[in-house]
């Protein structure tokens, strides 16, 4: 059975009269007539008998008819399901957040506070492995955006400072050396965090290779752990945000140059990439004006 073959018959079943049927259906009597006999044939049953001028439809027809509607209704229904579906699709924002996490949050929450239109849904996972995304946050030491993505790549620097406490050795000088940090414990990320290894690869250039006496893969877990005086350790200016402690010093690092790029980077893989390029073009915004100032943060916290 074709499609346009069970819309004719569902048709003609409903008014049992094959020329107002054919009305309806735009097409004409013998066309239609031929298309009914030609279903017939195919299903080896009758499905209409002739009453009088009219016709009504035999017993295989009423059961035809009774499975065949809520099929059609289905299929009917599909195209606004799927339209509904690109909708919800082209709304959702997916983030791979695999650096700046807490940045990337605060931009999520002032976009929302800034748009009062239909909102956006976020997705925000963090999977390296992973390319099901629309934008992706990354580090690296330097990063040179590629001139053939215009628009669709950015990257902004941020700079890493050395977290003391208050009653460290260190505390009272306005900056450091990283070299001056070479006994020091460490309170570190796991190995496999972008952050560290450019972490581990500021030590090497200054000379050490830095003593870990406690990792986590969790940052905020190694936020509490330096503000509870158990040792030192790396701080980005702004992503990792306040130390909330009056006991830790954040400490410009003057040698070696203790930065890092942030990447963003947006995938249009979408049917509608307007919402997802808008949040994106916000998101630069956001990062331009929170992280390009250029003010180092409070030394306290």
């Amino acid at each position: 059975m074709e499609l346009t073959q069970i819309r004719y018959f569902l048709e003609v079943a409903r008014s049992q009269h094959i020329t107002r049927s054919a009305e309806r259906l735009h097409v004409a009597q013998p066309a239609l007539t031929k298309a009914i006999h030609h279903l017939e044939a195919e299903l080896g049953v009758p499905l209409f008998l002739p009453k009088g001028r009219n016709i009504v439809l035999s017993e295989y027809g009423r059961f035809l008819e009774k499975q065949l509607r809520p099929l059609l209704a289905e299929l009917d229904a599909i195209p606004a399901q799927l339209r509904a579906m690109a909708h919800t699709e082209n709304r959702t924002v997916r983030l791979n957040v695999l650096a700046a996490s807490q940045l990337v949050t605060d931009a999520v929450i002032a976009y929302n506070r800034a748009h009062t239109g239909e909102p956006l849904s976020f997705r925000l996972t963090q999977n390296a492995g992973s390319r099901l995304y629309d934008i992706c946050v990354t580090t690296s030491l330097f990063h040179p955006a590629p001139p053939d993505r215009q628009g669709q790549e950015f990257a902004v620097t941020e700079r890493i400072f050395l977290a003391v406490p208050a009653t460290h050795r260190l505390a009272q000088q306005e900056s450091v050396r990283l070299a001056d940090a070479t006994e020091e414990g460490f309170i570190s990320l796991m190995g496999s965090r972008q952050f560290r290894w450019i972490c581990d690869r500021l030590c090497r250039q200054s000379g050490f290779a830095p003593n870990i006496i406690f990792e986590s893969d969790s940052p905020a877990t190694v936020k509490n752990m330096i503000a509870a005086r158990m040792g030192v350790g790396f701080w980005p200016e702004y992503t990792w945000g306040r130390l909330d402690s009056d006991q830790v010093r954040l400490l410009p690092i003057t040698e070696p140059l203790c930065q890092r790029d942030l990447l963003f980077d947006y995938r249009p893989n979408k049917v509608d990439n307007t919402a997802v390029g808008d949040f994106f073009a916000f998101l630069q915004r956001f990062c331009r004006e929170n992280l390009g100032s250029g003010e180092a943060p409070d030394a306290r916290g």
